[in-house]
């Protein structure tokens, strides 16, 4: 079964596995000494994240070493980004509304009436 980047960050544990190997490679072993869960877990998540193209596994020597794939998140941040112009769009309205109001409004200079 084919997997997508949206399954794969959906997960908290794999979205910790995905820091963890941004900043250092580490064989799967290594990663599952990070977490509390067991080693057939972070295995199960590991081949997700390796389906979803986010993580790479290299062959060096004896050990296999998992390293982070960011481009595979070019998917999620084109997704995001029309989202992000949207509110964008609806935030700068609102601005401007708020705006108007604000120059509607009569000033009294500090006196009462």
């Amino acid at each position: 079964m084919r997997r997508d980047v949206f399954q794969a960050i959906a997960d908290p544990n794999r979205r910790a596995i995905i820091n963890l190997l941004a900043h250092e490679r580490l064989t799967p072993n290594g990663v599952a000494g990070h977490f509390d869960i067991s080693r057939p877990a972070i295995s199960k998540h590991i081949k997700i994240l390796t389906e979803c193209g986010l993580i790479i596994i290299k062959q060096q020597g004896r050990e296999r070493y998992c390293e982070a794939n960011f481009k595979a998140l070019g998917e999620v941040s084109d997704w995001i980004a029309q989202y992000k112009q949207f509110w964008e769009a609806k935030l700068d309205s609102l601005g401007d509304y708020l705006n108007q109001l604000q120059s509607k409004k009569p000033k009294n200079n500090g006196t009462k009436k």
